[in-house]
């Protein structure tokens, strides 16, 4: 029987500074976790939270010292998801690229899958 694949997650150059920053800042030991929620505008939200241990079932992405942890049921809709920097004028902050969101809120934290 061949074994399950695991689920990718990337995580760009500069988000991983920001992360790396706010760790700093709030003398974060441990990792980021990454989630799904249902609500927000747009059905789904994401969940973005300083975690300071993976739990059993969790999936855990090492980006050398950032770690991301990832519950089994997230994956499911985060699996390809790219989490990135943008900066711009009127809004700066985390991006989700993420395949399986058929629609985003205007805010940026809110999908349809």
């Amino acid at each position: 029987m061949a074994e399950a694949q695991a689920g990718v997650i990337d995580v760009t150059p500069k988000a991983l500074g920001k992360i790396r920053e706010a760790f700093e800042k709030q003398g974060v030991t441990g990792g980021l976790r990454l989630g799904v929620l249902g609500g927000g505008c747009s059905g789904l939200s994401y969940l973005f939270k300083f975690d300071p241990k993976p739990r059993p079932k969790d999936q855990v992405f090492d980006f050398g010292d950032v770690k991301v942890f990832v519950d089994p049921k997230s994956m499911v809709f985060l699996d390809g998801m790219t989490l990135d920097w943008k900066d711009a004028l009127i809004h700066s902050g985390f991006a989700f690229d993420n395949p399986h969101a058929k629609k985003n809120c205007g805010c940026g934290t809110s999908f349809t899958a």
